[in-house]
């Protein structure tokens, strides 16, 4: 697990053609505004999220965010335990983003 900031996290992202972005905020969140490709895994339904969690494949690499970056930091520990060791976590959330948002 890693703490990322913006530019490093989409650099990233940019950089590897193994990723995939998780979104772990609400579904009600998510309707608000997302960052283009993101899966929603919503880390606040805890068994369904680890149920979600632990089908990825472990071999990818997971660009991570919430609102703020404490869910998405807490995600990606608990993907550490279920064997991703490739958890990045937007420091500051989609709060922070200066990319584009979908809606």
């Amino acid at each position: 697990m890693e703490n990322l900031n913006e530019k490093k996290w989409a650099e990233g992202l940019q950089a590897s053609d193994n990723a995939e972005i998780i979104d772990v905020r609400t579904p009600e969140e998510f309707n608000e505004g997302y960052i283009e490709g993101a899966k929603l895994i919503n880390i606040q339904d805890s068994g369904k999220f680890m149920q979600e969690i632990e089908q990825l494949p472990k071999d990818k690499h997971y660009y991570v965010y919430c609102r703020s970056g404490r869910r998405s930091e807490m995600a990606c520990q608990l993907m550490n335990r279920a064997g991703i060791e490739n958890a990045y976590n937007l420091e500051g959330g989609i709060l922070d983003w200066t990319g584009e948002v979908k809606s």
